[in-house]
């Protein structure tokens, strides 16, 4: 088998109470047929067009001799640094394919301005602008993000007096109004498959053209997914993606956070397009699963919160030892393009075992709107609750500040925290700069005590950033914001690149707080590297 999966305990009896109705139900071959009546009535207009992903190998292949050709083409004229401006899942398949191939592949799905500098600057060993080629991505052709990427790139090789037109590689829907700029300005463009979303596009132009240009061996890859076609396609108890979705969504009680682990598996950064896949896909209608990108030393797996199911990713699911405390776990091996096949179907599958449209993402255009709408209005900031170290401090209730203190903050905070909730921690930072902000989210998963999300603003945006507003109300959230000096121009644009990532977060915390009624704290760095320590010590001061 190119996918094994392995359950026990409450996994295990999940798998049995569910999987025999989704064999009988004919589930799997529907989801192959295209039959988008498998999620009900009201989402099987959408669903009907949404199904493309399943053919996604077969329509794909005739796209791997273009892409090789254009790597060639580019390779011959020096050309060899990548860069992908895109953002869910147009960055995140990419990034976990480039990663597990060892190649080379720089994302900007930032709009922090020091990210799109260093993106657009290059370094001595990778080459500058001249070296270049930037993939632009983006299937509706108006993500702002993605937008702005693109206008900085074109007017920095303006600059320099090169054309863009011999750097830019476009991925987009057709008639996108992407597209229709992008042919404008004389712009190679592959145009998706407009029946697949964003999210399962990880095997369509949106994960191959990066990909491989950037060198991997993508036809490999559709090889690995092919050799998978068949096993998630039968209806039958051995069918990998049935006894996934089962493991993970038809418990009762139903665990609804799920814990990933990367414990030994050769994929790197598999539990990020996970997360993204689930989160956005299962986060509505007041339900959904939760994803939960942890270490193997993480302190959910000393705690083990009853509503957090553990899935480990492994080499060999079948071989791997599982010690007594590893009891009730899913274990999961296989190959990337396995992998991303199997995750594909199980996800859909999980819609339905919830009862919601795995193929709309109702909630995530508030924060988009709130965001331009602040950048329409250009409102004064708002006046900190106080300020400590350095760090300005904005809640959404002032009882949440009334200790003065950052650590009163976060005591005040966690016990909001349900017995069923979450902490959500996200950083609309430079992720390069400040890498070392991620490790805030072991500290306070353990000094809550609940399962902790962390997520780089404003990429969480267009993954778990559905999930936050649409599902469970359970959650309480913590926005860390840079206010360094670094800024960008986005040419055409009334405002900077700082302006829209500070807006981002704004317009976000806005729709959590007044929309949803969830608690907000926002955290402005002043001076980030030296206040990122404080904020560490905040957390143990708590």
């Amino acid at each position: 088998m190119t996918f094994d999966i392995r359950v026990t305990g409450h996994a295990k009896a999940a798998v049995e109470r569910t999987l025999p109705g989704l064999v009988a139900d004919l589930v799997a071959s529907g989801i192959t047929a295209g039959d988008g009546s498998l999620w009900g009535a009201e989402a099987e207009a959408e669903a009907s067009r949404r199904l493309g992903w399943v053919q996604a190998v077969s329509v794909s292949r005739p796209l791997v001799p273009q892409i090789t050709a254009l790597r060639d083409e580019f390779a011959a004229r020096g050309m060899t640094r990548i860069v992908l401006a895109g953002m869910g899942g147009s960055s995140l398949a990419p990034e976990v394919i480039a990663q597990t191939a060892g190649r080379p592949l720089v994302i900007l799905d930032s709009t922090a301005p020091g990210q799109v500098l260093a993106a657009i600057d290059g370094d001595a060993e990778t080459g500058g602008l001249a070296e270049t080629v930037l993939v632009v991505s983006s299937k509706s052709g108006s993500t702002v993000e993605t937008d702005s990427a693109l206008r900085a790139f074109e007017a920095a090789w303006l600059d320099v007096g090169m054309d863009p037109a011999e750097h830019v590689v476009v991925v987009t829907d057709p008639g996108s109004p992407l597209d229709e700029r992008s042919q404008a300005a004389g712009y190679r463009v592959f145009h998706a498959d407009p029946t697949v979303g964003g999210r399962y596009s990880a095997l369509t132009a949106f994960g191959l053209v990066p990909t491989g240009l950037a060198g991997v061996d993508i036809s490999e890859l559709l090889d690995e997914a092919e050799a998978t076609l068949l096993e998630v396609a039968i209806d039958s108890a051995d069918n990998p993606a049935l006894v996934l979705a089962a493991a993970i969504a038809g418990g009762d009680p139903r665990r609804d956070k799920l814990g990933l682990v990367s414990d030994g598996t050769h994929i790197v950064g598999l539990p990020d397009w996970i997360e993204q896949l689930v989160a956005e896909s299962t986060g509505k209608d007041g339900t959904g699963i939760l994803p939960v990108v942890l270490l193997p030393v993480s302190p959910e797996l000393d705690t083990r919160p009853a509503d957090l199911q553990i899935l480990r990713l492994v080499d060999e699911a079948r071989e791997f030892h599982l010690f007594e405390q590893h009891e009730g776990e899913i274990l999961v091996s296989g190959s990337l393009g396995a992998q991303l096949v199997v995750w594909e179907y199980a996800t859909a599958i999980i819609g339905r075992l919830l009862g919601v449209n795995p193929f709309d993402q109702p909630d995530v255009e508030s924060a988009k709107v709130a965001a331009r709408g602040l950048l329409d209005v250009r409102p004064a900031p708002t006046q900190p609750a106080f300020t400590e170290r350095g760090i300005e401090v904005r809640v959404s209730d002032p009882a949440l500040a009334a200790r003065g203190t950052i650590a009163g903050v976060f005591e005040e905070l966690w016990a909001r925290v349900p017995a069923d909730g979450y902490v959500s921690l996200q950083a609309y930072v430079d992720r390069l700069d400040l890498s070392q902000l991620a490790g805030l989210r072991e500290m306070v998963a353990a000094d809550s005590g609940r399962p902790t999300t962390f997520g780089w603003g404003p990429r969480f945006l267009h993954s778990t950033g559905q999930y936050h507003k649409g599902g469970p109300a359970t959650g309480v959230f913590v926005q860390i914001l840079d206010a360094g000096e670094v800024d960008l121009e986005i040419p055409g644009r009334p405002f900077t690149f700082a302006e829209l990532i500070r807006a981002q977060a704004a317009g976000d915390a806005t729709v959590l707080a007044q929309t949803h009624g969830r608690p907000v704290v926002t955290l402005t760095l002043i001076e980030p590297q030296a206040e990122v320590l404080t904020l560490f010590e905040a957390v143990l001061e708590d």
